[in-house]
């Protein structure tokens, strides 16, 4: 059973000690482990949009149905299946639109240099460009840095498909790059 950590009403709304709304570091800080990974997951699958929509809705759902996990599984393959899952739903009432490449980059901290921001940027507008099953195989694989059979159970599918997603992915992504680059 998933246990949640009572805390504070002023601290659940992210007030400072002054009574004012300063929420984005406390909110950082106060994060379970896998908070972050899971923010970035679902800024990728969903080009930025409405991410900390899913977010929350994520959690909401992980308490929902605490009842239903497996503790014989890994806790963070089974967040994750449901973000998945979540983002699919979404994906399918939502009209397609271009990924944002500043809600990829916002999900991890950048390092120095505009050469690595612009090879994000060159990074993102590849992912995008993939269809949605070989995205979501590459960022849990490559991005979150999951097992194959991991990413096998995440998605419901054979560790056989997970690889051929992956192949397919790596082909299609070194095709693009080609091309960007003879441009």
């Amino acid at each position: 059973m998933i246990q949640l950590r009572p805390q504070a009403d002023a601290e659940r709304r992210g007030a400072d000690a002054g009574g004012r709304h300063g929420g984005r570091s406390r909110a950082r800080r106060a994060l379970p482990p896998l908070g972050a990974p899971l923010h970035g997951f679902l800024a990728r699958l969903s080009g930025g949009r409405d991410v900390e929509d899913l977010y929350q809705e994520t959690w909401l759902r992980v308490v929902r149905s605490a009842k239903r996990y497996d503790p014989s599984r890994r806790f963070s393959t089974w967040l994750f299946q449901i973000a998945l899952n979540l983002c699919r739903d979404w994906l399918r009432r939502r009209p397609p639109e271009p990924m944002d490449a500043t809600a990829f980059l916002a999900a991890e901290p950048a390092p120095d240099g505009p050469a690595v921001t612009e090879a994000r940027i060159d990074a993102a507008r590849l992912l995008a460009a993939l269809p949605e099953a070989q995205r979501s195989v590459v960022l849990l694989r490559w991005v979150h840095d999951l097992s194959e059979d991991e990413v096998a159970e995440i998605l419901d599918c054979p560790r056989g498909t997970v690889k051929s997603r992956l192949h397919h992915a790596m082909a299609r992504l070194a095709a693009l790059a080609r091309i960007e680059r003879n441009q």
